[in-house]
This record gives C-alpha cells, sequence and structure tokens, in this order.
C-alpha cells in the first residue's frame, strides 16, 4: 500500500464511521426526546401510513361509541315512559275489575282511570330527550319516524314508534283526551277494554330490550376494537425508551472513540515527514 498526503482514504473511512454513528446517536436522542419510534414519514413510510390508518379507524369509532351513549340514553328514556305507561294501564284493568264489586264507588272507580288515563296521555305527550319526540308528537296524535344512530356496521334504527311494536296514535286515541277515556262516559270507561293497547305496549318495550342488546354488544365491539388498534399503534409509534436510552448510551461512547481514531488516522500523513 502507497503511502499518501493528498488523499488520506484510511481518515475519510473514520470520518464516514463516525458520521453514522452520530446519526444513530442523534436518532436514538430524537427518539427518547419525542417518545415516538417514528418521528417523520421518512423514517418509516409503510409504518407509517398503516398508523394514520388506524388513528382515523379509532377517531371514527369513538364518534360511534359516541353515538352509542345518545343512543343508549334515547332507549332508556322511552323504556322509562313505557315502564310507566304500562304499569298505569295495569292499574287501569284492575281498577276495572274493582268496579265490578258493587259494594265498590264505581263513580270514584272511573274518575281513578280517568286520572290514570290523563297521566298516560301526558307521558304520551311530553317524553323526549333534547327537544327530540320519542313517543309521540306533541298533541299525542302522530306517530314517529324511526331514529337512526351510526354506531358502526349495519344501519341502526329505533324503530318503536311503528306499528309492529307500539302505534302511538292508536294509544293516544283510546287513551288521550281527544277521544279516549279522559271524556267518555262511566260506563265507557269502567268496560273499556285496554288489553291490546297493553299487549302493544309490552311488544315495544320487548323491542326496546333487543335494540338495548344490540347496542351493547356493538359497543363492546367498538370498545375491544379501538384498544387493539390502539395497541397496534402504539407498537408501530411509541418508542422503546430502554432500548433507545442503550443506543444512545452506545452512541455516545462510540462517537467520543470515533471521534479520537479519526484524529489520529487524520494526523497519520505527518509520520513521512520523518523520511525527509
Amino acid at each position: 500500500m502507497g503511502f499518501s498526503v493528498n488523499t488520506n482514504v484510511d481518515a475519510l473511512s473514520a470520518y464516514n464511521a463516525l458520521a453514522k454513528t452520530n446519526k444513530a446517536t442523534a436518532t436514538a436522542q430524537l427518539r427518547l426526546a419525542t417518545l415516538k419510534k417514528i418521528n417523520s414519514v421518512a423514517d418509516d413510510t409503510s409504518g407509517y401510513n398503516v398508523g394514520k390508518q388506524l388513528e382515523a379507524q379509532n377517531g371514527i369509532m369513538k364518534a360511534q361509541l359516541g353515538n352509542i351513549t345518545d343512543a343508549k340514553n334515547y332507549l332508556s328514556t322511552a323504556e322509562s315512559a313505557l315502564q310507566q305507561i304500562n304499569d298505569k294501564l295495569n292499574q287501569i284493568q284492575a281498577k276495572q275489575v274493582d268496579a265490578d264489586d258493587p259494594l265498590k264507588d264505581s263513580a270514584s272507580i272511573a274518575k281513578d282511570i280517568r286520572t290514570l288515563a290523563s297521566e298516560i296521555d301526558s307521558i304520551l305527550k311530553n317524553t323526549n330527550i333534547n327537544g327530540t319526540q320519542l313517543l309521540a308528537s306533541t298533541d299525542g296524535t302522530t306517530a314517529l319516524s324511526d331514529a337512526s344512530f351510526d354506531i358502526g356496521g349495519a344501519s341502526f334504527s329505533i324503530d318503536f314508534g311503528s306499528a309492529t311494536y307500539l302505534n302511538p296514535s292508536t294509544l293516544a286515541t283510546a287513551i288521550g283526551s281527544a277521544s279516549g277515556l279522559q271524556n267518555a262516559t262511566d260506563a265507557t270507561v269502567l268496560d273499556y277494554d285496554v288489553t291490546t293497547v297493553a299487549s302493544n305496549v309490552r311488544s315495544a318495550l320487548g323491542r326496546l330490550g333487543n335494540l338495548t342488546q344490540t347496542v351493547n354488544s356493538r359497543e363492546e365491539y367498538l370498545t375491544a376494537a379501538v384498544a387493539n388498534n390502539t395497541a397496534t399503534i402504539s407498537s408501530i409509534f411509541d418508542a422503546d425508551v430502554a432500548q433507545e436510552q442503550l443506543n444512545a448510551t452506545k452512541g455516545q461512547i462510540a462517537g467520543q472513540i470515533g471521534t479520537a481514531m479519526y484524529a489520529q488516522l487524520n494526523s497519520a500523513p505527518q509520520n513521512l515527514l520523518s523520511l525527509f
């Protein structure tokens, strides 16, 4: 091997090695500072894209979880109202049986039934959440449209307002003030058959139970999915602090040694002066 002063190949090699060491050390120190393994797209293009897609999915699913909370509040409010209506219908039926006792005051019982009918009518007209009527319009005669919520997967509709489960207009007509028990004669009040209405209310409550089960199941799935996505995002973006600390320490030591070796190799051509 020849001796050259113009080009110190060994010193250049040491310089390149030192530059790589310093770069690796700086990378480890940056990861420690940010606690992130990927600080720019260039660090890991594929990982960055996958991680950002998962973050977007998480944002959507968290919004759907918020919708689930609203849907559960919607269902709970409607269920509470229908349970009260169901209880009052049971009381009406019991009082009608009481009225068959000749020792009872049938006129007073008819007044009690009218009071219960009035309370049912009030529940129908005033059950709302955030200004949205749940069971019927404010006049108690109009069946409402289905309420839809985006909770992920298939479209989710709260359809207890349909005639299949509960027809608010039928219930309002039967019990409400327009043409129902509140303005009827004592004889009509005492003989009025609320069996169909009570059956519709129970069917609606059953439907609400099924819808709540669906919402709860979807909530469990989304909660697990968010947790799994978050774990994957963490594995992609989060730095292993202990490992990066080891890398930074190793890099600092290697940098000091590399600097010393570079200095020695850079001055090696001076030995040629002894030949002159």
